[in-house]
């Protein structure tokens, strides 16, 4: 399972910019020896949501790549000498984004989790893991 490759090296700059409009521009720059393009531009509401969306675009070319790289089929079960199916382990990262036209941040959030328009709209990666990778799921609290 191991998928170490020591050649990748380099580094990710992230250069925010102010607009006159009051919006920003995230570029981030990017120097890995596999990286899939070498800079992106976002714009954002605030610096951070620049950043955020930036990030979260180089993070999903990175889940493309990290899944494909895998070439696992859907549908295979492997099987031990017994014919019993071998249990693995998986990352499984689901990704959805909407633009809402709502009355309050509440209704947003209430009307996109609504259904499973989110389940069956997002963008779904699994990776396969080692079980003893230290990977902790990415959970939110809406407090």
């Amino acid at each position: 399972m191991t998928d170490v490759n020591p050649d990748i090296t380099g580094t990710i700059t992230i250069a925010v910019e102010p607009q006159d409009n009051g919006h920003y521009i995230c570029q981030l720059s990017s120097s890995l020896s596999d990286s899939p393009r070498e800079s992106l531009e976002c714009y954002g509401q605030s610096k951070e949501h620049a950043i955020a969306i930036a990030l979260e675009q180089l993070a999903d070319e990175y889940r493309r790549i990290a899944e494909e790289r895998q070439n696992i089929a859907w549908d295979t079960v492997e099987r031990s000498d017994s014919g019993k199916p071998i249990t693995k382990h998986y990352h499984v990262i689901l990704h959805y984004e909407r633009i809402a036209e709502e009355e309050s941040k509440f209704e947003a959030m209430h009307n996109t989790i609504m259904g499973n328009t989110v389940v069956e709209n997002a963008n779904i990666t699994v990776i396969e893991i080692d079980p003893d990778i230290p990977i902790e799921p990415l959970t939110r609290s809406w407090d």
